[in-house]
């Protein structure tokens, strides 16, 4: 008898990646009799299988794989860049939507495994369509804020009120308002319109997500990786989005920390920093990661570099290989740590954190708030600048870094803004108190918890 079976689908960028594959598990903690099918491209299948090498996969109690990793191509060649949004989103619409269906044909066909439910990111709604096709129902998850899935659904009206162009880009409003409920934003929230400064690009993306939005009435279940405490406005705006956030990728706190990795992710996972974090004094450690996109000028790493010297203070720093920048030659580093990528949930709940330096992209932006940990702000594009603003103004748990008349944060700026978040008690208070807000979510009787456990239910009616 073929086993019921979630198929995951998502975007193919590591922050989706990440969100989805940490939703998957959480489905299975919560009781979900299901087998769970996660898809990524080859491209990413194989730098997510690399970065697990000599861990084991996710195990079951009874030994059998709880997540079953499969792939399909993204309709690229191997010598396209996967984040040209020109070739990317005809070659997603193109090219994939045949392929995931063979792929699900060829699953039933080998008759182990029965797709009952396809959970798609919002990205990839014209998976929907494929699943109707075949007779598969199907949910959709968002992995960044409420306010932004809320802007997405209204950009008719964001057409109507001349807030945006036909194209999506902004027009002379500096500031507008999209429902009473929720705060005044301005146009960094536009996030797709935040990516390049190529119209033709941008147009291209604003196409695409208008393409994926149209899907959102194929199904009853819209998720959202964000909580009833966080986000109460944007969330009695849209009543159907349901929070199941924050979605952490380990319980919370540090067993195994040293030796378990994260699943889903795109870079190996450098456990030795907790081993060093475990040496640092409680509070000290300035914690610098900027994801899985942001890439600094040379000029602006040098900054950084001096900047994270001056503060004299003890660092870990997120370097990944493909910023290939060079390391000035006065940079001593001696009270730091660099690794290229980090189990970063259990960097932020080790008590030696005492800010974090981020682009401020949504997992990052969920995790830091959900270990109670200031932010300094220094988003790089999308989606980011509409959370520097969030975690900023209406929370306020961070500042924002300044740049100087050439565009630079200076090593002096980051010197003096890292002083002052640390100098804030105030802002840490508020930060812990907002911890405690958010972790009630997630709990027994947490609403997050409970739109989760819902959830899981009527995947169970779907066998």
């Amino acid at each position: 008898m073929s086993i019921p079976s979630v198929l995951v689908v998502p975007y193919p960028a590591q922050g989706h990646v990440n969100a989805l594959m940490i939703f998957s598990k959480k489905m299975v903690e919560n009781g979900c009799n299901c087998k769970v099918i996660f898809l990524n491209t080859d491209f990413n299948h194989k730098r997510v299988v690399s970065s697990m090498q000599g861990d084991q996969q996710q195990q079951g109690g009874d030994g059998e794989e709880l997540i079953k990793l499969v792939s399909i191509p993204d309709g690229l060649g191997p010598e396209d860049d996967k984040i040209d949004f020109e070739k990317l989103y005809p070659a997603l619409l193109s090219t994939m939507p045949a392929s995931l269906e063979k792929l699900i044909e060829d699953i039933h066909l080998n008759g182990e495994y029965r797709i009952t439910c396809i959970v798609a990111d919002v990205l990839v709604g014209w998976v929907l369509d494929v699943g109707r096709k075949l007779g598969i129902n199907g949910a959709l998850f968002w992995p960044a804020s409420a306010a932004l899935f809320a802007l997405m659904c209204n950009i008719p009206k964001l057409t109507h009120d001349g807030i945006i162009d036909s194209d999506g880009l902004s027009t002379t409003k500096e500031t507008f308002q999209i429902s009473p409920r929720m705060p005044v934003m301005d146009k960094g929230a536009l996030f797709w319109s935040n990516f390049y400064d190529s119209k033709n690009i941008l147009k291209i993306l604003f196409n695409y997500i208008n393409h994926c939005t149209k899907k959102l009435h194929q199904t009853e279940w819209w998720l959202c990786n964000t909580a009833y405490e966080l986000e109460p406005g944007a969330l009695s705006f849209i009543p159907k989005l349901q929070p199941v956030g924050p979605l952490l990728s380990t319980s919370h706190d540090n067993t195994n920390a040293t030796t378990s990795r994260s699943m889903g992710q795109f870079w190996k996972e450098d456990l030795s920093c907790m081993s060093w974090l475990d040496q640092q004094p409680h509070q000290s450690v300035v914690y610098l990661a900027f994801g899985s996109f942001t890439l600094f000028e040379q000029n602006q790493f040098k900054e950084l570099a001096h900047g994270i010297d001056l503060t004299n203070r003890p660092f870990l720093w997120v370097v990944r290989q493909d910023n290939n920048m060079a390391y000035p030659s006065e940079f001593l580093g001696s009270k730091g740590k660099i690794v290229e990528w980090a189990p970063q949930q259990k960097v932020l709940n080790h008590p030696s954190i005492a800010c974090f330096v981020s682009h401020c992209g949504w997992n990052s932006t969920m995790e830091g708030l959900s270990n109670g940990v200031p932010f300094l702000c220094w988003p790089y594009f999308a989606d980011q600048l509409y959370d520097k603003t969030f975690i900023c103004d209406e929370l306020k748990v961070g500042i924002g870094m300044d740049s100087d008349e050439n565009g630079v944060v200076s090593r002096w700026e980051i010197k003096k803004k890292v002083e002052q978040l640390l100098s804030d008690e105030t802002l840490r208070s508020r930060s812990l108190e907002l911890k405690g807000r958010l972790m009630k979510d997630i709990a027994e009787g947490g609403r997050s918890l409970e739109n989760l456990r819902r959830f899981v239910k009527w995947l169970e009616h779907k066998e």
